[in-house]
């Protein structure tokens, strides 16, 4: 029996990763600096794994920013636009990679970056390949070979990960019509022939194909292509050893297929489907190894052994240990690096949880504890029993009261008093607002000053007083500057959150935080998701204050800004104790009663921000109705209480929306806002065939890339709009929020969307549409 692991968090345990990459793009620091930073994280990552245990040590797991864009550097999936950045001698490859991440102005070029979108149904973000007609591939980036090579000198032979190449080109885009990115595979497959022959020219023994598509509804085409590839490597190597993963769900329809495959192991996410197991077992060709995900690579709650015991003694009694292999679920790209860095969490929940350190000594105990058992396993089997009991019969786990109020939930309490028409005519009395009206999406940037006055509140160094006065002058500030340019309905800017999800953990009852859990989203976008370990409420008024305080300075309308239930659920550790519906319903109760206490205060706009309802959605298609039922109604419970006059707005952002955009329009939200800008508008087609009766507000401009667009270029995004959407039901709006953008290109951007807007209106004036 073998343990490995499909890969670690990259961004190290004080996330130098990202203050590494956030120095060299500010110019402070050198190509040079970064990427010994970068080695110094993957060494630590690799050791620590290599002295934990683990038998097949993953590489190239690591990335600077994302592993589907390194993997476009690798095959030469290099859009033509940044050729320009290439032939700059004065960049690098590094700025080629980030040019594409991020986009390029600089040197008079001013260069999109690439699309980005949910990986499945995570909250981490990829780059989307871009993928033309005939496209020609070439090895162009050796990554891939240089950090094997790397961890071999370092004495540690590592298994090095590669994205499959059917998923790779499922995970892109055609950038044309009249043909299909599958086409391209004949094309690509020599690309990675030529980094499989090098690989094995250094001594690789095992490579790691992540076919994460395995585990999605499948068409023979696709089946086609992945078995091609995979019997031309078998034949062109037939002495590497190949594992093949799953994850994220359970193969179902497609597991005869996958047992099929000529690949020695594959990867099973059983935290996900445990019940294919034995469905597998059923099936297992003689010679092909199987691989138990058994510890949780998404959520943070320590392994129940003896569960998993009963999986593995299962497999070893009808397929021998020496076709076993014990692993987590999936990479742990998805969770915390070390819970030893927390030391203010509550003894009590402290002793439930696991992060990534965590969890690879929990894959190796398991070995452990079914081939050699000892007293000392024994005592850890007992210690673990001991540890899950106490969860269950916690007094922070259950609330009388909250479970009361969710079976008392009706129909009526997710249903607005009349329909949107009637809904929009009296908004349309109340707020008096033009054609083209703008907004922001909610948050204003946030300096380091901003962070260093909540560090010094948090450590006692200023008072509360003192904090609450630094965050009101610069609301005001901003308050200010927003009406100076023009903008038509405000934010207050959120200068006192922290982070859309952890600001409202906060302030209820039944969330858990950490100090350093810390898990990448994009780039270097790093959040801390709050750990939801029991029964949820809200003892007080969340943000009332900010928002009415932001009101009072102003005659223009100031939205409430929310973050919604299904999000909350979404980017939050959850508890698996219950159904996620159950939690959804409470974290939507608790949303209500705020939005209630907004209203109240004379808030007439309020935004509850749901960028995660598309990211929840399950991977089989037979599931999504169930999930959509409960999460659209969780929303509707969340809005429905207030008074055809107040507006509710809700935003998406990085999104496919055609195949639930019934279930979108069924949310009845009265304004919504969706990212757009770094597709060209093309997420509104789904809105546009549909004839989504609401307000849209597409994004005009891309907040995740320092370049600033000009008035032109929005103006152009808005005229495609407008050849799709009726212009009374158009908003002017970026793509997200503005918190991880600077001061200055902020301003320059806003500036030049309110005069975007202004011209729109003067051409509606000259020829109606």
């Amino acid at each position: 029996m073998k343990t490995h692991n499909l890969g670690y968090p990259r961004i190290g345990s004080n996330r130098e990763l990202k203050k590494a990459c956030e120095s060299y793009w500010s110019g402070k620091t050198s190509a040079n600096e970064l990427q010994n930073t970068a080695a110094s994280i993957r060494l630590f990552n690799w050791r620590l794994q290599k002295e934990a245990g683990i038998d097949l040590i993953p590489s190239n797991d690591f990335s600077l920013y994302d592993q589907v864009l390194d993997l476009c550097l690798m095959v030469g999936a290099i859009p033509e636009r940044y050729h320009d950045v290439i032939l700059d001698k004065s960049n690098n490859e590094l700025d080629l990679y980030f040019a594409m991440a991020r986009g390029y102005q600089k040197n008079d070029l001013d260069i999109t970056a690439m699309e980005m979108t949910k990986w499945f149904d995570t909250n981490y973000h990829y780059i989307v390949p871009e993928f033309h007609k005939n496209q020609q591939f070439k090895f162009f980036s050796t990554k891939i070979v240089d950090e094997f090579y790397e961890a071999k000198s370092k004495e540690i032979l590592t298994k090095p990960v590669l994205i499959g190449p059917v998923s790779f080109l499922l995970l892109g885009k055609e950038k044309e019509s009249g043909f299909d990115r599958l086409d391209l595979l004949d094309n690509l497959i020599p690309v990675y022939m030529d980094v499989l022959k090098k690989l094995e020219t250094r001594g690789v023994e095992w490579v790691q194909f992540d076919e994460p598509f395995l585990t999605l509804d499948l068409d023979e085409k696709v089946k086609l292509a992945i078995s091609k590839f995979y019997k031309l490597v078998r034949k062109e190597f037939p002495t590497l050893k190949t594992l093949l993963a799953s994850y994220f769900e359970g193969l179902k329809d497609n597991l005869s297929f996958a047992v099929s495959l000529p690949v020695c192991a594959l990867h099973l996410d059983l935290v996900r489907n445990p019940e294919q197991l034995m469905e597998v077992i059923n099936l297992l060709p003689e010679k092909l190894s199987l691989s138990l995900g058994l510890v949780d690579g998404r959520n943070i709650w320590k392994n129940d052994f003896q569960s998993s015991l009963e999986f593995i003694r299962k497999a070893q009694f009808l397929i021998g240990n020496e076709r076993l292999f014990i692993a987590p679920s999936c990479s742990l790209l998805h969770v915390p690096c070390d819970l030893d860095l927390e030391s203010k969490l509550n003894p009590e929940i402290k002793q439930w949880l696991a992060f990534a350190k965590q969890k690879i000594a929990e894959v190796v105990s398991l070995k452990q504890l079914a081939t050699t058992p000892s007293p000392e396993g024994l005592k850890s089997l007992r210690e673990n029993e001991a540890v899950n009991n106490t969860r269950k019969t916690s007094s922070l786990i259950h609330n009388v009261k909250v479970k009361q109020r969710v079976n008392a939930v009706t129909a009526s309490d997710a249903s607005r008093q009349n329909p949107f028409l009637i809904r929009k005519y009296k908004q349309q009395q109340s707020l008096g607002l033009p054609h083209f009206p703008t907004t922001t999406i909610g948050s204003f940037p946030q300096t380091a000053e901003v962070r260093s006055w909540r560090a010094k509140f948090k450590k006692g160094d200023i008072s509360e007083q003192e904090y609450e006065r630094l965050l009101r002058d610069e609301t005001e500030k901003t308050i200010r500057w927003q009406e100076e340019i023009g903008l038509d309905v405000l934010v207050h800017g959120e200068f006192e959150r922290n982070d859309m999800v952890e600001y409202f953990g906060e302030q209820l009852e039944g969330f858990a935080f950490t100090q350093n859990g810390w898990v990448q989203s994009y780039g270097s976008r790093c959040v801390k998701p709050p750990i939801i370990i029991g029964d949820v409420h809200r003892p007080n008024p969340m943000t009332v204050y900010w928002s009415s305080l932001a009101q009072s300075m102003t005659d223009k309308p100031v939205k409430g800004m929310l973050t919604g239930p299904v999000t909350i659920l979404q980017w939050s550790f959850v508890r698996n104790d219950q159904p996620r519906s159950q939690t959804c319903t409470q974290l939507a109760l608790a949303i209500r009663d705020e939005v209630a206490d907004l209203e109240k205060a004379g808030i007439k706009i309020i935004q509850i921000d749901e960028p995660a309802i598309r990211e929840g959605l399950p991977l089989r298609k037979s599931e999504w109705k169930n999930y959509l039922e409960w999460a659209i109604g969780a929303f509707k419970i969340s809005s429905s209480g207030v008074k055809d006059e107040t507006q509710i707005h809700t935003h998406m952002c990085y999104s496919e929306f055609n195949d639930i955009i019934q279930d979108i329009a069924n949310m009845d939200a009265d304004v919504i806002t969706i990212e757009c800008s770094r597709s060209q508008m093309e997420l509104l087609d789904a809105f546009a065939d549909f004839n989504y009766p609401n307000e849209i507000g597409p994004g005009v401009y891309d907040i995740h890339s320092p370049r600033v667009p000009s008035k032109s270029e929005m103006i152009g995004l808005l005229e495609k709009a407008l050849a799709v959407i009726p212009s009374d039901q158009l908003w002017v709006n970026p793509d997200c929020g503005l918190k991880t953008r600077h001061w200055e290109e902020t301003k320059r951007a806003l500036i030049e969307m309110v005069e975007a807007s202004k011209e729109m209106r003067k051409s509606l004036e000259s020829f109606p549409i």
